[in-house]
């Protein structure tokens, strides 16, 4: 087993400029990196420090994002955006594009956002087909109090799936926004083995004591931490529920062969570029022990 570690972009190390990043992530043992945008200028840099590129955020389709829009006339636009993106990113050996599908209005009600996501993607995953390039949906479920993102449960997954049963159209595997919502990440993982295009490296800590104050629900005076709602706080790799050698074999059975990249959301390593490298090299150290 060995599986490439990588890192998603945090706020101060990306501020430092890519090749100050590129040259710190490849002498802290990294192999792929996360970005904003695929170009020629960035995978020249990457190729210079023996990196690989990992996922690359889907233009105008990572938040709040007009693919879901109540107006036709922006939905065509986006799409159109999005295929232009895909054909670029893979003209320069890109594969996975990243969506975090949260419709432009938070009130939309999901089984809109479907029926709108199901007239929009049939065109862009026969565009991915076209161009080999794969989608890994993000499983975070959108802001409070609406949570409007589609693609994060098994019962939304297993719909678009059957919609759209390309093994161009999948999921990122993220642990950690699947132990807030209380769904078995397990059998998420078994489930939808073959629609798992990317991986992410965080983790989620249940903090009991809260969960006696709030349940479920987000604190109505506000969390304790940040990257918290209140009875849960996502933190890195190793300081959480997920039993990350369960993961590793479970991915391995899968056939899985993509990286697992580290999506710093963890207070305790926030707020400055050294908290930010802390961080990153904790997790790397945790997920090495079983992905490596």
């Amino acid at each position: 087993m060995d599986f490439p570690i990588g890192m998603r972009l945090s706020p101060k190390l990306a501020a430092k400029g890519l090749e100050y990043v590129a040259d710190w992530a490849a002498n802290q043992g990294m192999d792929v990196i996360d970005v904003p945008e695929w170009n020629q200028t960035t995978k020249t840099i990457f190729d210079k420090y023996g990196l690989q590129v990992g996922s690359i955020d889907g233009r105008g389709a990572v938040g709040n994002t007009k693919l879901l829009s109540l107006d036709a006339e922006k939905r065509k636009q986006a799409v159109s955006d999005i295929m232009e993106q895909m054909s670029e990113v893979g003209a320069l050996g890109g594969k996975v594009l990243f969506m975090c599908l949260i419709p432009e209005d938070n009130q939309t009600p999901k089984k809109q956002s479907f029926a709108l996501w199901k007239e929009t993607f049939p065109d862009i995953i026969h565009h991915a087909e076209k161009e080999d390039v794969y989608i890994a949906l993000e499983g975070y479920p959108g802001p409070a109090p609406y949570y409007p993102t589609i693609g994060c449960t098994p019962e939304m997954l297993r719909a678009m799936f059957q919609a759209i049963p390309s093994k161009h159209f999948g999921l990122n595997f993220d642990p950690s926004h699947l132990v807030r919502l209380g769904i078995d990440y397990m059998r998420v993982l078994t489930e939808f083995g073959d629609h798992i295009t990317y991986c992410h490296g965080k983790d989620t800590e249940l903090l009991r004591e809260e969960w006696y104050e709030y349940g479920g629900l987000p604190a109505v005076f506000g969390p304790a931490f940040d990257f918290s709602e209140g009875s849960w706080r996502y933190t890195i790799p190793g300081h959480g529920e997920v039993n990350w050698s369960k993961v590793a074999s479970g991915l391995e059975k899968i056939g899985y062969k993509g990286p697992i990249s580290i999506e710093l959301e963890d207070h305790r390593y926030w707020g400055s570029l050294e908290l930010e490298k802390q961080g990153m090299i904790k997790a790397r150290e945790h997920l090495v022990n079983y992905f490596k």
